[in-house]
C-alpha cells in the first residue's frame, strides 16, 4: 500500500475530502484510487489562529506502486501488518491468571491457536463487577474481591481505556484490531490518542470472553489462585481456591498491580522478585473548559475534542514528577481493593463530557526510598498510605482533597472553589501532607509551578487534589528470562503490569502476548 503523510483539514472540513487530497498529491484522479483509509490522525494546536487535523492514508493503485509513490514527497510503500498464529495442540490446558489486558491477549492469542486456554479470574464478570462498582461508590460496602481492581477486564475497564503507548512494539496494531473487532470504535485505529470509554469497554471485554469460550476456552470467575504445585523446579498444577488443583505445564502469571495477597506467598515459595521504581501522587481536576480556552484560545465548540495533556520535569536536586492517565471530561474514581483503604483512579466516557479534566500527578520513587529492605517494601508502602488517607477521610472511604492554592500556601483547605471534585463517595478538604510522606509532597510542590508554565492553568489555585493515587503501577518486578520464564520456576510466565513488565492497557495487552507466543514456541 501507499502511504501518503501530512494531509490537512481544518476543524469541521469533512473527512470525505482526504480521498481527493491524496489523489492530487498522487497527481491522478480519486478513481484511480482503488482503496483508501485513515491510518493516522491528529490534531496540531501550535498555532491557535490556525488549527487543524493532520492525517495520514493508506491507498492501493494499479501497476507499479514504487513508482506512483514518487510523485509525492509524503508519501511511501509500506507492508501491512500480518500477525500470524500457529496451530498448537498441546498434551496439557495453559492456564491463564488474570483476566485484565494481558491476560485477555493471552487468551485470545492461545485460543486462535487452538490451545483452549482456562482463564482463572477471582473477581466477577463485567456486569457483576459494574454493579458492585457502582454500590461502593454510592456509598455501599467494598467487595475485597470484585472492585475496581479486581474483575473481567482489569483495572483498565474502569479507566478512560486509553489505548496509546510509548512503546513501538508491532503487536499493538493487533491489540488495536482485536479490540476494534470486540466492538470499539473504529477510529481507535487510527487516532493518534486512541481511546475506548469505560461504558464501551464494558462490552468489549464480554465480547472478548465470549470468543476466548466459542474457541474452545474457559472463563472462570470467582477463581482465586491460592498456591502453586510444582515438582522438581517446575509448575505441575494451579490451587484454585484453597480448595481444587488443575494439572498443568504452563501458567501464564497476570495478576495485576494490586494482587497484594499473591505476591507474599509467590516470595516465600521461592519465586524471585525484585524491587523496581514506581510512582505515587495524588489525582489532579480543573474545569474542563478551563484547559481548552488555554490550549485553543477560544471556547472548544463542537469541532473540536477536548483538552488533553501530557506533563513532565526534572527538578534540580534530582527528583520529576509527571501527568499520567489524563482524563478529559472525566471523574476520578475510587479504586480500592483492600478494606480500610483509600486510592483513586481517574476514569472517562467515550464521549468524555464531563465538567472537569483529571490526571494523576506523580512522583518517581526508587527502591532506596522505600522503607524497610523487604522486596515488598513498596507494596506496603502503598498500603500504608492509603490506610492513613481511610483514617484522615473519616473511615467511610471518603477521600482526602486540598485546593493547589492552599497546597502551595501550607494551609488547610475547607472547601471547594471554581473546582467541584468528582470523587465519589465523597472527599474531605484538609491537609495532603497529613497523608503523603514529604517524599512526595516536596516534588509536588515544587513541580506544580514547574508544569504551570508549560500548560496555563495547570497551577491554578483553585484546581483540587484528591489522593492518595498509589496503584500507577507495580512496586516489584517478578524476575523471568529471554524464554519470558521464571528463572527459579521453570513452566510461569510473569506477565504484564503485575509483574513489572508493562504500564497501562496497550503494553500489558503486547505483553500478553509475548508471553503467549513463548508458551506457543514450547509446544512447536
Amino acid at each position: 500500500m501507499i502511504v501518503i503523510q501530512n494531509l490537512t483539514l481544518r476543524p469541521g472540513e469533512p473527512e470525505s475530502k482526504l480521498k481527493k487530497l491524496a489523489a492530487r498529491e498522487l497527481k491522478c484522479s480519486p478513481a484511480d484510487l482503488k482503496s483508501f483509509a485513515i491510518t493516522k490522525k491528529s490534531l496540531d494546536a501550535r498555532k491557535k489562529s490556525d488549527i487543524r487535523y493532520v492525517y495520514a492514508v493508506a491507498v492501493t493503485v494499479d501497476g507499479d506502486e514504487t513508482e506512483w509513490a514518487k510523485r509525492s514527497g509524503h508519501a511511501s510503500v509500506k507492508q501491512p501488518f500480518v500477525y500470524e498464529i500457529p496451530t498448537v495442540h498441546p498434551e496439557k490446558r495453559p492456564v491463564i491468571v488474570g483476566f485484565g489486558p494481558a491476560g485477555m491477549f493471552a487468551a485470545l492469542v492461545l485460543t486462535y491457536a487452538g490451545a483452549r486456554p482456562i482463564v482463572l479470574e477471582r473477581g466477577g464478570d463485567v456486569d457483576s463487577r459494574q454493579k458492585a462498582v457502582d454500590a461502593f461508590r454510592a456509598g455501599g460496602s467494598l467487595d475485597p474481591e470484585n472492585n475496581v481492581q479486581f474483575g473481567e477486564g482489569g483495572a483498565g475497564t474502569f479507566s478512560d481505556g486509553k489505548l496509546n503507548t510509548n512503546t513501538h512494539d508491532p503487536r499493538n496494531r493487533w491489540v488495536l484490531e482485536q479490540f476494534a473487532r470486540h466492538g470499539a470504535q473504529p477510529s481507535i485505529l487510527y487516532d493518534a490518542k486512541p481511546h475506548i470509554g469505560t461504558d464501551v469497554l464494558v462490552h468489549v471485554v464480554r465480547n472478548i470472553r465470549e470468543t476466548v469460550i466459542a474457541g474452545g476456552g474457559e472463563v472462570r470467575f470467582g477463581a482465586k489462585v491460592t498456591g502453586l504445585t510444582t515438582d522438581s523446579g517446575r509448575v505441575t498444577g494451579v490451587i484454585v481456591n484453597g480448595t481444587e488443583t488443575i494439572q498443568t505445564d504452563d501458567v501464564i502469571l497476570a495478576i495485576g498491580h494490586s494482587a497484594r495477597d499473591t505476591f507474599p506467598w509467590l516470595r516465600d515459595m521461592g519465586v524471585a522478585m525484585e524491587r523496581k521504581p514506581f510512582s505515587m501522587g495524588v489525582r489532579i481536576e480543573h474545569r474542563q473548559a478551563d484547559l481548552d480556552r488555554a490550549q485553543y484560545g477560544r471556547d472548544r465548540g463542537k469541532d473540536l475534542p477536548p483538552v488533553s495533556y501530557t506533563l513532565s520535569c526534572h527538578l534540580p536536586d534530582g527528583t520529576s514528577a509527571y501527568t499520567f492517565c489524563m482524563c478529559p471530561g472525566g471523574y476520578v474514581f475510587a479504586a480500592a481493593s483492600e478494606e480500610g483503604g483509600v486510592c483513586t483512579n481517574g476514569m472517562s466516557y467515550s464521549g468524555r463530557g464531563g465538567e472537569n479534566a483529571n490526571a494523576a500527578l506523580l512522583v518517581t520513587l526508587h527502591p532506596e526510598d522505600f522503607p524497610g529492605e523487604d522486596v515488598l517494601g513498596g507494596m506496603e508502602w502503598q498500603r500504608e498510605i492509603e490506610r492513613a488517607a481511610y483514617h484522615y477521610g473519616g473511615d467511610d472511604y471518603r477521600a482526602p482533597c486540598q485546593l493547589v492554592g492552599d497546597f502551595l500556601a501550607h494551609r488547610p483547605s475547607t472547601g471547594p472553589k471554581s473546582v467541584t471534585p468528582t470523587y465519589a463517595p465523597g472527599v474531605v478538604y484538609g491537609d495532603l501532607r497529613q497523608v503523603l510522606p514529604e517524599r512526595i509532597t516536596e516534588v509536588m510542590a515544587n513541580a506544580l509551578p514547574v508544569l504551570g508554565k508549560k500548560l496555563t492553568g495547570f497551577d491554578h489555585p483553585d484546581a483540587v487534589m484528591t489522593g492518595p493515587e498509589t496503584r500507577s503501577s507495580s512496586p516489584v518486578r517478578i524476575v523471568r528470562g529471554e524464554d519470558l520464564q521464571s528463572g527459579s520456576l521453570r513452566g510461569l510466565y510473569p506477565c504484564g503490569e503485575g509483574a513489572g513488565y508493562a504500564g497501562g492497557i496497550t503494553s500489558a495487552a503486547a505483553d500478553g502476548i509475548r508471553c503467549a507466543e513463548a508458551v506457543l514456541e514450547r509446544y512447536k
